[in-house]
């Protein structure tokens, strides 16, 4: 199910869940997405000048999510004011969600919560079954990007062109 680091890897269908999230506080999951690609983007904490990079990366590259029909959510463990007022100020339009209260009950879930307090900067790709189809741990100061998911999702893609015919 998980790597020696504890990150869920593909092939596994994670617990679905659902937290507080922008812009109004309403509950967010993976699973009000099914039958769309979800891109699930644990990070650290608000506020950080590597978090806030990373989340506005996503943001800006929203036009070729669009393209997957994939979907982002972005998950922490700050709470839910702490993001409303980050994605203000960042610009960011896709959800970020509390893993407030208990605190990093989700992270812990997929295996991204680090013994210091909060999330691992990890990534997870989950196909439109809610399966795990890709996931990657990034180092806490390093801006993972968006290369990986990409590719996650161009070979989903790939396998729904070949089931669909």
């Amino acid at each position: 199910m998980s790597d020696p680091n504890g990150l869920i890897q593909p092939g596994h269908a994670p617990p679905d869940f659902t937290l507080p999230a922008t812009p109004a506080g309403d509950p967010v999951g993976p699973g009000q997405f099914r039958g769309r690609p979800v891109v699930l983007a644990f990070y650290p904490a608000d506020w950080s000048p590597v978090c806030g990079d990373q989340m506005s990366l996503y943001q800006s590259a929203a036009p070729v999510f669009a393209q997957y029909d994939a979907v982002v959510l972005g998950v922490s463990v700050d709470g839910i004011w702490s993001h409303r007022a980050f994605a203000e100020s960042r610009g960011i339009e896709f959800p970020l969600l509390a893993d407030f209260e208990p605190k990093g009950e989700v992270a812990r879930a997929y295996g991204a919560y680090q013994p210091q307090g909060e999330a691992a900067r990890a990534l997870v790709v989950l196909d439109p079954a809610g399966v795990v189809t890709w996931s990657h741990l990034s180092p806490p100061d390093v801006n993972p990007g968006a290369d990986g998911i990409f590719d996650a999702l161009d070979k989903l893609a790939a396998e729904r062109k070949v089931t669909t015919g």
